[in-house]
């Protein structure tokens, strides 16, 4: 059997570089995202991925802890050619590994955000940015923190959601993951001036001074427009894109915990993704992908492309000496 026959069989962990796509059976083979070299040593990484498994806050229905596993189930398909519409290989420009997934003591819950938070200050330090897999959206508090702390200053937040997430909640040890972005509003985390939400279908009686470009919006304004809205908003300041599944209308992901009608298809949003290139992502996470409530995979399939987007997105950056 030649290297090269041995490299294609598990390429996730026989591969020797983080860079290039491998050409594998969709079918088989230890998992990783998009066929990624799986490994923990961070040396050299320009991203990592990495899934935080939690469903510990959600209000409604739970399965969300099987998201990592089921987008990265779902990529070994987008890895099989070169992404759309993009048509170069991302990974011949950016050195991107798969850490696994964060260690939580799920039966010791006052413990997760602490853990959440230190799991991503040790990739940060190593100087690599940082794509998440939920996991409940709850997980994107104690990222912020972590990001913000390397970064010095607050940031602007980009956030697809059929939700606000930003109901009051002042205990700072609850697990809730509709609240963690008022926390974070109040901790200063988040620069609201120059924050934006999009997809919002949901009603809160204060919505905390961020932007907002509910669903309605985009239906009528269009992809284009919300592009320009969203560069307009937070122009070249480090930004932080959340994306939670169910901004998708249930039709496009109904795998997910707290699903609403009237949402985007996965039309919409890829379009407005692809269209952020000039936006300085400092950190990227997607949540809210519930398995056990999907069907043929397609939540886990729409977010697993999402991901592989916002690949895309940095290392077209890279490649203009952006990132």
């Amino acid at each position: 059997m030649s290297s090269d026959d041995q490299i294609r069989i598990d390429g996730a962990i026989a591969r020797k570089t983080p860079y290039g796509m491998l050409r594998e059976p969709t079918f088989s083979g230890v998992l990783s995202f998009m066929r990624c070299q799986f490994r923990k040593d961070l040396t050299g990484a320009d991203l990592v991925i990495s899934g935080i498994p939690l469903d510990l806050a959600v209000s409604y229905r739970s399965g969300t802890r099987f998201g990592p596993l089921g987008i990265r189930q779902a990529s070994a398909e987008v890895a099989s050619l070169k992404p759309y519409p993009w048509g170069f290989d991302p990974f011949e420009h950016l050195a991107v590994i798969d850490a696994g997934d964060c260690f939580l003591d799920v039966h010791n819950p006052l413990t997760i955000h602490d853990a959440i938070a230190n799991h991503a200050r040790h990739i940060l330090a190593s100087g690599a940015r940082m794509l998440t897999f939920g996991g409940d959206h709850s997980i994107s508090y104690p990222l912020l923190k972590a990001h913000v702390e390397k970064i010095g200053a607050p940031l602007s937040l980009i956030h697809f959601d059929a939700h606000c997430d930003t109901w009051p909640d002042a205990s700072p040890a609850s697990l809730n993951h509709g609240s963690m972005f008022y926390k974070a509003v109040r901790e200063g985390l988040i620069d609201v001036e120059h924050s934006v939400q999009i997809g919002i279908r949901t009603w809160n009686d204060d919505f905390m001074g961020i932007n907002i470009l509910d669903a309605n919006w985009v239906h009528r304004q269009g992809t284009d427009a919300v592009i320009a809205e969203i560069v307009r908003i937070t122009g070249a300041r480090p930004a932080y894109l959340t994306f939670d599944i169910d901004c998708l209308d249930p039709a496009y992901a109904p795998g997910t915990g707290t699903p609403v009608c009237g949402g985007l298809s996965t039309a919409q949003a890829l379009a407005i993704l692809r269209g952020l290139t000039g936006i300085n992502m400092v950190g990227m996470d997607i949540v809210e992908v519930s398995p056990p409530y999907d069907h043929s995979q397609i939540t886990a399939l729409a977010a697993a492309h999402i991901a592989c987007d916002l690949i895309c997105l940095l290392a077209k950056r890279k490649i203009e000496g952006g990132l």
